[in-house]
């Protein structure tokens, strides 16, 4: 999402040349590409990326979904029900790295086809997990994890390659749209699922179905190999100046930097750390709120008499149902209006990026806040301003990835996505499930059980998510006071 607006610095001469070279000195002959653009076919292999995004991103809020059934059926406490999530994102996030440099090496379609087939069997096999084998159903979430790493991590990949550059942007938006779309999806997936069959272990049997569908598709209209179709690549295989580009002094400069040298250079460009540090908060409130809303929300109908506990029936989806739908218009409006808005008002402010996503990261808190006081007393005031405390959440994606990629120099703009990624996952949402449930369960074990705490208990552990979405609007005023510095170090 974060490339619809057209925020990018050309990248100098010789380093365009550069990265460009070295592709194709790595990659051998380039298939001559022709001028007329995308054909249908490519155009429909990008709908199949698309389309198995969806699933995957369906497949990772299927089980806060139905967490109240799956909570029960395991008999799972606060903190063991927030480990879910830890587990599952914690193995995503190790494995991506692994992935993205097999998916540089090797066949790209195997590993998808792979990751798409083991993460839709693991997916249907938990459905099968009999009560007394909770932590089998804890190892198939880290299981499901890891497979989702393989998709994405390669599929934008294959769609950056398949497009020239202003098509490419409007590719890759559509492919990122999905991610919110997909995870709303997976809520009201899980929830109907659980309605209309009475039992919540159909949610993880409808996936697999999908995906196997992904995968038929996948082997028949993806290429084994797709070529690079960048301008600058493109321009090169053309003019035949590679060794005039490596000859370019600037150019040696440039590749004799090791990894650790880059990662102690972005150390040093403070706007990356400090827009890092904003993105992370985000996540974290974004992974607390993901997997605990529709238990608060139930926990709160259910001290106002709106609801009645299901202690031994299914328990009422109706809350995944609208927070999924909401989690899908805020995060397609969200990404869509912090673009424009950024687009806008870079025009008349040059730090216009962090100030927007400190703004929104503090009105995002604040109606956060509001939410959890209202809980008690009225449910649609608490969907309204979950549904703005998203709706600001949202705003932020699209650029913070955009700051990234002008206050960091071209070269080392993979290496600061990486690190981003990983920082953001492991600080942000892989934690925060996990520590809202424990401090949750700390405070039911020191009250008495009653309906009255489990609400509480929920409500005094999710005020932890206003405060770290304040500290993450803190982090982007930081940023806007190195922004002009570090983008013009960057230009040089």
């Amino acid at each position: 999402a974060h490339e619809n607006t057209g925020l990018q610095s050309q990248p100098p001469p010789e380093e365009q040349n550069y990265g460009a070279t070295a592709a194709h000195v790595r990659q051998g002959p380039v298939v001559s590409v022709s001028r007329k653009g995308p054909a249908k076919r490519e155009y429909l292999i990008a709908a199949v990326l698309c389309y198995a995004n969806l699933i995957n991103f369906m497949d990772w809020f299927i089980v806060p979904g139905i967490l109240l059934d799956i909570q029960k059926y395991f008999k799972l406490s606060d903190g063991d029900t927030g480990l879910l999530q830890t587990v599952f994102i914690l193995c995503y996030m190790l494995a991506a790295p692994i992935f993205g440099y097999l998916g540089d090496r090797y066949n790209r379609k195997i590993i998808l086809g792979a990751g798409i087939f083991f993460w839709s069997g693991v997916t249907l096999g938990s459905s099968f997990i009999s009560e007394s084998y909770y932590w089998i159903f804890f190892l198939s979430r880290g299981l499901v994890g890891i497979g989702t790493a393989s998709y994405s991590t390669i599929a934008p990949t294959i769609i950056a390659d398949l497009f020239e550059e202003g098509k490419r942007t409007t590719m890759l938006s559509i492919f990122y749209i999905f991610i919110p779309v997909g995870s709303g999806l997976g809520y009201v997936l899980a929830a109907g699922m659980a309605d209309v069959t009475g039992d919540w272990h159909w949610a993880f049997r409808i996936t697999p179905c999908m995906g196997g569908l992904a995968l038929v598709l996948l082997i028949l209209l993806v290429p084994r190999r797709t070529q690079r179709r960048t301008a600058a690549h493109r321009a090169l295989s053309i003019s035949g100046t590679i060794r005039v580009a490596a000859e370019k002094p600037g150019v040696h400069r440039t590749a004799k930097a090791t990894w650790c040298q880059d990662v102690i250079s972005l150390a040093k460009n403070w706007s990356f750390v400090w827009s890092s540090l904003g993105l992370t908060a985000m996540a974290f409130v974004t992974g607390a709120l993901g997997m605990w809303v529709p238990v608060f929300l139930y926990r709160a109908q259910v001290v106002q008499g709106i609801v009645s506990p299901c202690l031994q029936e299914s328990c009422d989806s109706s809350n995944s149902l609208i927070f999924g739908g909401i989690t899908i218009g805020t995060g397609i409006l969200g990404v869509i209006a912090g673009a424009e808005a950024a687009r806008r008002l870079r025009k008349i402010n040059n730090k216009a990026d962090p100030l927007i996503c400190a703004t929104s990261m503090f009105i995002s808190a604040l109606c956060l806040y509001i939410a959890l006081m209202v809980a008690q007393t009225n449910i649609l005031s608490t969907f309204i301003f979950i549904a703005f405390g998203e709706l600001f959440l949202s705003v932020n994606w699209a650029v913070v990835t955009d700051i990234l990629l002008y206050v960091v120099t071209p070269r080392r703009q993979s290496t600061a996505i990486a690190l981003q990624i990983l920082v953001s996952h492991l600080l942000g949402d892989a934690g925060s499930p996990y520590l809202i449930g424990t401090i949750s369960h700390a405070i039911q074990d020191k009250n008495a059980h009653s309906f009255q705490w489990s609400f509480w208990s929920m409500q005094y552990s999710f005020i932890t998510c206003a405060f770290v979405g304040v500290c993450g609007g803190a982090f982007f005023l930081l940023t806007s006071f190195y922004i002009e510095e570090d983008r013009k170090e960057a230009e040089r």
